[in-house]
């Protein structure tokens, strides 16, 4: 278990709380979608929670955000967006969990498991946008290596710098187990 506390009710509530944070945190892109998409406001608290919660709770929080915050704000789109954000988000929660769950507790481990699941995250996505595209006719090599990695750079560089600080201030703080 990655939060010290065994209550149910506590989990519960943090969830609730990244859930939350992930539906309010695109306002902050200011409903522009080139700069949502390249900041990546959701992923933060999903790859959060799985540090935190584990990659139960971060799988939960992942496949339920985008497809919640589309129902509630049509942001992002429905089809293809969030059905792809879901799947996307899922893993990245659930491989940040469970990498920072089986690594030891090095500040590196941080690092390789937020890149892990970043990496894991990206290649669910890709393969679901395909399946989605009618096996690839729309969606191409370019198509992915274009959407995951150039157009998300300053997202990227954003959770590369900000999630083990995050981490590292939530270990401090005695919310998760020293590295």
């Amino acid at each position: 278990m990655i939060i010290q506390t065994k209550s149910i009710a506590y989990r519960l509530v943090l969830a609730a709380l990244f859930l939350a944070i992930g539906m309010v945190l695109p306002f902050l892109t200011g409903q522009i979608p080139e700069i949502g998409s390249a900041l990546l406001p959701m992923h933060i608290p999903v790859l959060l929670c799985g540090f935190v919660l584990g990659w139960k709770y971060g799988l939960a929080v992942g496949a339920v955000l985008p497809i919640l915050r589309s129902l509630c704000f049509g942001m992002p789109p429905m089809y293809p967006t969030a059905v792809s954000m879901m799947f996307e988000l899922a893993a990245y929660g659930a491989l940040c969990g469970l990498l920072y769950q089986l690594l030891p507790k090095k500040t590196v481990n941080i690092y390789l498991s937020l890149v892990g699941a970043m990496l894991g995250g990206r290649v669910v996505w890709g393969i679901v946008r395909w399946v989605m595209m009618a096996g690839g006719t729309e969606f191409g090599w370019q198509a992915f290596v274009a959407g995951a990695f150039i157009q998300a750079v300053p997202g990227i560089i954003v959770q590369i710098v900000l999630l083990p600080l995050l981490v590292l201030a939530l270990q401090k703080s005695k919310v998760l187990r020293k590295v």
